[in-house]
């Protein structure tokens, strides 16, 4: 068999799409189909959004790439965008929410260097997480999958149950620097963070000294209906990922971080050739603007709940192929009594994208711009799908 140009290690569906409006593809043999997927939390304006297009589009006309050996002004008006809207005194920027991730790391264990505390340099992560799949993050993770093959993975990381406080509290040692979790996690099958299980984290940190640090990669940027899901606890992080929305589907990844953490980064102590370039900061402004307009958020908010409200009763109508529901604003989860790659399945056959998770789960996140409009279309073409699948 002739190896093909391009890599396998996608298990591709086959369907090419030519073009997208909204909330909507086109697939290259004309069918459309309504995007609950979004590139996975990715295309937060949905597809050929017209703010985003004319920011892209004048950007490029301009300059695309000077490196981060000059200064770059659209970082310093994104950055002060940030700042000005969540816990942060400062942002470094990258091109992915993997680059932000292992930054983060960096970040913390250099922290403690700084201090005096070299020997503060391990992790304490939860089971069923998905921070990236560099040597660092896929030992964060832990998914066998996502290990088997890579050799001996880094030994940085005490794993805890996710939502167990008590676990937690015992994986603490003199070497421990930092708690890390997603407060929603998405790979792991749309798991928000139990009531109280944040604050608990951030008291404990507190306590014992330690860094808090919340990959936000997919949760942020609106997706649970605030700009960043630890806003819903009522606490705050030191160090925060984002990727995903940022770009509204082109690559930036961000860092946010308290003064104390920030410092840690001099000159010459960690980089990027890409991050932060002027087009990606365009659009990254443009996504901000739009997200951060009066009545957005809490229009996300009302749709999410409209959602949550509608995936119930389905599950109540086809529990032999539902199992459950959970999630926050536009980031949703429905637990299948059947293989959730079947759902998906039938689901794309009628004309409506979502994506797979663990915990046989399939993720609903739809572009944040959608109204009932969409959520009607979509339940319909679930009902549709349940009902083959139930026969």
């Amino acid at each position: 068999m002739t190896m093909p140009a391009l890599m396998e290690n996608y298990a591709r569906a086959d369907i090419a799409f030519e073009h997208g409006q909204g909330a909507w593809l086109t697939a290259r043999d004309g069918r459309r189909y309504l995007d609950f997927g979004a590139g996975i939390a990715v295309n937060a304006l949905g597809h050929a959004h017209p703010r985003l297009v004319a920011a892209l589009q004048a950007q490029a006309g301009k300059l695309w790439h000077t490196s981060n050996l000059y200064r770059v002004p659209g970082q310093e008006q994104v950055a002060e965008t940030l700042v000005a809207h969540s816990f942060a005194d400062s942002v470094y920027f990258c091109s992915t929410g993997l680059e932000a991730n292992e930054a983060a790391l960096k970040m913390a264990r250099k922290v403690f260097h700084d201090a005096g505390q070299p020997e503060r340099d391990r992790f304490v992560v939860a089971g069923g997480a998905f921070h990236g799949r560099s040597f660092a993050s896929i030992a964060a993770g832990g998914n066998p999958k996502h290990l088997d093959g890579f050799g001996t993975p880094m030994d940085a990381f005490d794993r805890v149950a996710f939502g167990n406080m008590n676990e937690a509290r015992n994986a603490i040692g003199a070497q421990t620097c930092a708690v890390f979790v997603e407060p929603v996690q998405g790979e792991g099958g749309i798991r928000p963070a139990p009531e109280g299980y944040l604050r608990g984290l951030r008291d404990m940190c507190d306590e014992y000294g330690l860094l808090l640090i919340l990959d936000e990669v997919q949760t942020g940027i609106g997706r649970t209906g605030t700009l960043f899901a630890y806003e819903h606890a009522g606490i705050t992080p030191d160090i925060l990922t984002a990727a995903k929305g940022l770009g509204g589907g082109f690559p930036v990844g961000a860092v946010l971080a308290t003064e104390r953490c920030a410092r840690a980064f001099t000159p010459g102590s960690h980089g990027t050739t890409f991050g932060g370039n002027p087009l990606a900061m365009a659009v990254a402004q443009a996504v901000l603007d739009e997200v951060l307009s009066p009545g957005f958020l809490e229009r996300v908010s009302r749709v999410g709940e409209t959602l949550g409200t509608a995936l119930d009763r389905l599950v109540a109508d086809y529990p032999s192929v539902l199992a459950g529901t959970r999630g926050l604003g536009l980031m949703r989860g429905l637990i299948c009594a059947v293989p959730n790659g079947d759902l998906i399945a039938a689901c794309r056959d009628q004309g409506l994208l979502l994506v797979p998770a663990s915990d046989n789960v399939a993720r609903l996140l739809p572009p944040l711009i959608i109204d009932t409009t969409e959520v009607d279309a979509a339940i319909e073409k679930l009902r549709a799908a349940c009902a083959t699948l139930a026969n």
